[in-house]
């Protein structure tokens, strides 16, 4: 009786146990995914790479995207090139040129770059400019703004200025100077604050030609007395912080006219130097308002 018991189970379970491998099954089924499926299983694998990355980039405290994060993972040689700063560019590859306004600020160039010939304005502030020659602006006569504030010039060569008969704003100011150029005819306004300027370093007809000039700035250089000659139409003065000690009735006003009033004068500041101003009240008579400066 066993015996027949153990024929009928094998009678019926081998069939079924050898009927198919599971694994050509699993492999039939593996080949018959759709390819919506297999994109779906790859933008899977891509966003898993991508917060990777981002937690990567998060981790190390950086605010980054994903995008400039592998940029960031190429070629360390093109790091480590250093910015280029080539003097011999064109000046309006090196410079900003529009339209008749040229700014070469912050570039570090020690001299003044050749200029288009229609520049109106230029700016060349904190740079590294020692020495304006002739040369600079000899074949640009529309110039009617030059900054060049914040430089290193010790020396302008005599008559740097002088074909610029359109130029009205000159700034030198935060340079080295000791003492001032021939300044253009139709100027109006003219800084050369923090310098090193004594009064020999002026001329004594420095200003009396130039007789649109409003705007004179002089602050925080070494004059021992007030410049000369100041013009007529003279609005706005700063002679603060110099070492002025000397001042006469002649200086602003006109010691045998009474009666002259400087009209156009509304601003002078002599404030940190080494004059008491309440000395010399007649050399203030013609002012419409009195210096600002010490006066006991």
């Amino acid at each position: 009786m066993k015996t027949l018991q153990t024929a009928f189970l094998l009678f019926v379970f081998v069939p079924l146990v050898y009927s198919a491998p599971p694994i050509q099954q699993e492999s039939l089924q593996f080949y018959e995914y759709d390819t919506d499926v297999t994109d779906v299983t790859m933008g899977s694998l891509i966003q898993q790479d991508y917060e990777m990355q981002s937690k990567d980039i998060i981790k190390d405290g950086t605010n980054v995207s994903l995008d400039t994060s592998l940029r960031l993972q190429g070629d360390d040689s093109e790091r480590n090139v250093p910015p280029t700063k080539d003097t011999n560019l064109p000046t309006c590859l090196l410079c900003v040129c529009l339209s008749g306004s040229v700014y070469c600020e912050e570039i570090d160039i020690e001299a003044v770059p050749p200029l288009p010939k229609e520049t109106a304005y230029l700016y060349a502030r904190f740079n590294k400019i020692k020495r304006i020659a002739v040369s600079d602006f000899a074949d640009i006569t529309t110039l009617r703004r030059i900054d060049f504030s914040g430089n290193r010039i010790e020396e302008i060569e005599d008559g740097a200025f002088s074909k610029l008969l359109l130029l009205e704003e000159l700034s030198l100011a935060e340079n080295r100077l000791i003492k001032l150029p021939v300044l253009p005819p139709k100027l109006t306004t003219f800084n050369a604050n923090q310098n090193r300027i004594k009064s020999r370093g002026i001329k004594a007809n420095a200003f009396k030609k130039l007789t649109n000039l409003a705007y004179l700035y002089l602050g925080h250089n070494a004059l021992e007395s007030v410049p000369l000659n100041l013009p007529e139409s003279l609005r706005i003065l700063h002679l603060q912080y110099n070492n002025i000690t000397t001042i006469t009735d002649d200086t602003f006003c006109k010691s045998n006219n009474t009666r002259y009033i400087r009209t156009s004068m509304d601003e002078i500041r002599m404030e940190g130097n080494p004059i008491l101003l309440a000395k010399h009240v007649n050399a203030f008579s013609c002012l419409r308002t009195l210096p600002v400066g010490t006066y006991y």
